[in-house]
């Protein structure tokens, strides 16, 4: 209600899904370990990511949400790697960008909340 900025890691983006009325599912297997590849649909580029999960958010349920946004996908399964709040300062990922398993390709996302707590 606040509107206060936040930024979801992992366990937190599946928080946000669900406080919106997303449901999670667990995975089969999981997504684990490094050089996982996401896609982020707002920028069209992939990142080389870090995740430890074995839970994903529904994605027929996040797009058919009016309050949430797809930002990224596992380019593996195509499981929802992102989510926004279209009317909020909320962003989340379903990855480890501050694991820097390698390359820094998610370090965007920590400007982008910096920037939304200057807002």
């Amino acid at each position: 209600k606040r509107n206060l900025p936040l930024f979801g890691i992992c366990l937190g983006h599946q928080v946000i899904a669900l406080a919106n009325g997303v449901s999670t599912y667990k995975m089969h297997n999981g997504h684990r370990g490094i050089n996982h590849p996401v896609k982020n649909l707002k920028t069209g580029k992939g990142e080389i990511t870090s995740q430890n999960h074995g839970f994903a958010v529904n994605r027929e349920e996040a797009e058919a949400n009016t309050d949430l946004e797809v930002t990224h996908v596992h380019l593996n399964d195509n499981t929802v790697a992102g989510i926004a709040m279209k009317n909020k300062n909320v962003f989340s990922v379903q990855y480890h960008p501050e694991a820097s398993p390698g390359p820094h390709d998610s370090s965007y996302l920590f400007d982008q909340f910096i920037e939304n707590i200057k807002k």
